[in-house]
């Protein structure tokens, strides 16, 4: 009965028993049933729910009414590299929408503007803002000024597209000592996420996007392959004049091929550490081979002017600036791709058949990241094992976060925000703790001397000097 749960026994806490009364019980009851039937929009209300929103300060009050002239209620979205090539046409698909408000993060200002003319850009839905992804404190101002700019609202979209490609024979280093296709394509985005992932989780519906590429894949057979080794470069600092994250010479293609590998193993990273517990879909992307885009700039004319015929002819890998902003612009807009840890890429079938049917068909064909197919051929790729490798990747984590001082918070499972279901848990981990001391005041095996395998060691030592000091006596008498 009620009237037994409520009589305290001797000992138990009055908090405890004040819990256990009826109309308490009752509530508590509703609100774990609430918990338990509350999708992720209620659980982030629950989560952001506090004195702020009950009494919010005029400050606030403030930055929200000029947040709401300046965006009204459009989504806003971040792209690195929106100057040109794909990210210029995914900011004019996200603009075209009348959905989004669109940061263009960009390394040259004016050339930003001039695009954002062009193209028509309406001045109230576009802000270019100032980003050197060649320098760890150019990114950290960044997203300093973009806290400035979006007053206090939450970033919706975060499109990590801008990418480098450096050919020569010898790499050149970024303004903090790095590799700069390695620095500019991943550390650099790497660092960015981690400033901006806190914002992000108070939005209704958060995406990041990294994009990588099927050079990343093992089933691509053109050397040389993406491939990390065991990130004996990183592990030193990857700084001048180590220029590779496996530690061997450089290589300008095996850069550009493991930054790609490196993004895809990150957003792996991500979904897995923080997709439950901030609600953000991480996903990363191959849009194809885009064989015209200034990214290969920095080739010799005549790769310039026949790789895109290569690609487009032979192996019908080419697509357009055009189709691959578009689907840069459906990962960040369609609802379909609000799944978490997906690699997302167009089109599935055979290559065979190039011929005259290439010509026939101005190079379409089907698979993975060819040209065509539309809206609906994208599907959720495969991904190798290389992208995969969970120790790898726990090793890519740790050092590019102290190469770049990345700060992220703890990785955690969600936990009921509940304030009823956290005053019960404060009360229960105290009476956990009084248990535990308990438990440990009798001593532990550790206080016991000669027990166990460390006392095994300790009475080799004294003994014979140990099992390493007795092989060690015994090559030397055979010797």
């Amino acid at each position: 009965s009620h009237q037994q749960l409520a009589a305290r026994p001797a000992g138990r806490p009055r908090l405890v028993t004040a819990f256990l009364r009826p109309p308490l019980c009752t509530a508590m009851r509703r609100v774990l049933l609430l918990v338990l039937l509350a999708d992720a929009a209620a659980f982030k209300f629950l989560t952001d729910f506090g004195p702020a929103k009950l009494i919010p300060r005029p400050s606030a009050m403030l930055k929200r009414r000029r947040a709401t002239k300046k965006f009204g209620d459009k989504k806003l979205a971040v792209i690195t590299g929106a100057s040109s090539g794909a990210g210029l046409e995914a900011a004019a698909n996200l603009l075209r929408t009348g959905e989004y408000h669109v940061f263009g993060a960009v390394r040259d200002l004016d050339k930003m503007r001039d695009a954002a003319l062009d193209r028509d850009f309406p001045a109230d839905d576009f802000t270019p803002l100032q980003v050197e992804l060649g320098s760890f404190a150019s990114v950290r101002a960044f997203c300093k000024d973009l806290e400035r700019s979006k007053l206090n609202r939450p970033i919706d979209r975060l499109i990590c597209n801008a990418a480098v490609y450096q050919p020569g024979e010898a790499p050149a280093w970024s303004a903090d000592g790095h590799e700069m296709t390695l620095q500019v394509n991943y550390l650099s985005h790497f660092l960015m996420a981690s400033l901006l992932l806190p914002g992000m989780a108070k939005s209704a519906d958060p995406r990041v996007i990294l994009a990588g590429g099927a050079s990343a894949e093992e089933s691509v057979e053109v050397y040389p392959r993406a491939d990390l080794g065991a990130l004996q470069g990183l592990k030193l600092g990857a700084k001048n004049p180590i220029s590779m994250f496996d530690g061997y010479n450089f290589d300008g293609a095996k850069a550009y091929k493991d930054s790609k590998l490196c993004l895809m193993m990150t957003s792996n990273l991500l979904h897995d550490k923080y997709a439950k517990q901030t609600g953000i879909a991480f996903s990363s992307i191959y849009p194809g081979c885009i064989a015209e885009s200034p990214l290969f700039r920095e080739k010799r004319a005549w790769f310039r002017k026949y790789f895109p015929i290569f690609m487009k002819y032979i192996t019908g890998g080419f697509v357009g600036e055009e189709e691959a902003g578009m689907r840069l612009f459906q990962v960040a807009h369609d609802p379909r791709c609000s799944k978490s840890g997906v690699y997302w890429s167009w089109n599935g079938g055979p290559r065979e058949g190039r011929g005259e049917g290439a010509l026939e068909r101005d190079g379409q064909i089907l698979g993975g990241g060819g040209a065509g197919g539309g809206w609906d051929s994208i599907y959720e790729n495969d991904q190798s094992d290389k992208v995969l490798n969970k120790e790898t990747a726990a090793d890519l984590w740790k050092f590019s976060s102290l190469v770049t001082g990345a700060e992220w918070p703890a990785a955690n499972q969600p936990k009921s925000p509940c304030p009823t279901l956290k005053v019960v848990g404060a009360v229960a981990k105290a009476m956990n703790a009084q248990e535990e001391a308990r438990r440990k005041a009798a001593g532990h095996a550790g206080s016991m001397p000669g027990q166990g395998l460390a006392g095994m060691a300790e009475a080799d030592e004294t003994v014979g000097g140990g099992t390493a000091g007795a092989a060690g006596g015994g090559a030397g008498g055979g010797a």
